[in-house]
């Protein structure tokens, strides 16, 4: 195992004998950089091996050693660097002007050797215990960042596969998620400046219901298949069971977090979007008959994002509307299905909005091909 390194001294003093009588003293234990000026010693300290510690003169000429412990306190570089002045400047003035300039000590000359000796080993220990907290805790931060990273990547990847999951259920679900995802953060950020929304719609907020609304048709996983694929429109029978795909996906999210054992944000966005995205302004909609505020923003968000979206998408049942014609219906429901804010901005960024669609849009031949698929399955 190799020997620690001795630490490094550097001695800054304009008077050739206080540098030989220093070096001298110190050289039995430590390595000695000496510096005959402030700007020398501010050099060297700044240099690819600065010193463990620093023994400052005061009075030198161009720059005296308060300036010296000034330029090196301010520089990031050298702040964490101790200084102890050793100067023949005795007054109690002298001494408190150093302390507060951030030097660890205050020695006058005449001195006594085995004082210097001790009063230096005893700051480079308390440095060496101030390096190693501080290693600690960047190491700490470091780790810290590391797993909430991983923490994020795992919640990303359920997500997708859950999701995933959903899509592999309903042939017309194509980018269907993908592009609602981008529409809510769109709308979100867009309210973010609205004094009513500038509270809950912090960027810390936004980033969770952004990675909550995949889910918010998660609860069709538990419609039966001769429902879900059905290539025509429902009956009422059949829309009634479709509904209940609301809470089907609440439950669900709730159950996963009962076994997670603690409240996770997002999933609380998560089942907020799952039970409420159905939900009209006027009370009109399903499961809960919520409305206005007391439907959650998440869930009024994802409403104008998941109505435009099916207005503009192809099913088996009709053909993909225009952007203009969506505007049109979309502005019919203004008070009565969607939040007024909501859909005022949804009408500022729209085409936003149809830059989404159109970067996330499906072809039809995937559409065509995925519905083969899963008829095939079924047949099986």
């Amino acid at each position: 195992m190799p020997l620690t390194q001795p630490a490094t001294i550097l001695v800054i003093d304009d008077t050739p004998d206080n540098l030989t009588l220093m070096s001298d003293l110190l050289k039995d234990q430590y390595k000695v950089k000496v510096a005959n000026s402030g700007a020398r010693g501010l050099k060297i300290a700044l240099s690819d091996g600065p010193p463990d510690l620093i023994l400052l003169d005061i009075m030198m000429p161009e720059m005296d050693g308060y300036e010296v412990c000034r330029n090196l306190k301010c520089n990031p570089q050298t702040a964490d660097i101790p200084v102890i002045f050793l100067t023949a400047k005795a007054e109690v003035e002298d001494e408190q002007r150093g302390l507060e300039l951030g030097a660890v000590d205050y020695i006058t000359k005449p001195f006594s050797p085995p004082i210097v000796l001790v009063r230096v080993k005893n700051h480079l220990a308390l440095k060496a215990a101030a390096d190693f907290l501080r290693d600690q805790n960047l190491y700490l931060e470091q780790e810290i960042q590391k797993r909430t990273e991983e923490v994020a990547a795992i919640q990303d990847v359920t997500i997708q596969v859950v999701t995933s999951l959903a899509e592999t259920r309903d042939p017309e679900t194509g980018n269907h998620i993908c592009r609602t995802q981008f529409y809510v953060k769109a709308l979100a950020e867009k309210l973010s400046a609205h004094p009513d929304f500038a509270a809950e719609l912090s960027p810390a907020n936004i980033q969770l219901i952004y990675k909550s609304a995949p889910l918010h048709d998660i609860g069709k996983v538990g419609i039966p298949d001769k429902i879900l694929l059905k290539p025509d429109r429902l009956t009422p029978e059949e829309f009634a069971i479709m509904k209940t795909h609301t809470t089907l996906g609440f439950e669900a999210i709730e159950h996963a977090e009962r076994k997670l054992g603690i409240n996770v944000d997002f999933l609380r966005i998560a089942k907020q979007i799952a039970l409420s995205h159905q939900e009209k302004w006027d009370g009109s909609g399903y499961p809960q008959g919520l409305a206005g505020n007391a439907i959650p923003l998440a869930a009024r968000l994802m409403a104008v994002a998941d109505v435009y979206d099916a207005l503009i998408s192809r099913r088996v049942y009709k053909e993909p509307m225009s952007h203009e014609q969506a505007l049109t219906i979309m502005g019919e429901g203004r008070a009565t299905h969607f939040d007024p804010d909501i859909l005022d901005a949804f009408k500022a960024i729209h085409e936003t909005m149809r830059s989404i669609a159109s970067c996330y849009s499906d072809t039809d031949e995937a559409l065509t091909n995925k519905r083969q698929q899963l008829l095939r399955l079924n047949c099986e």
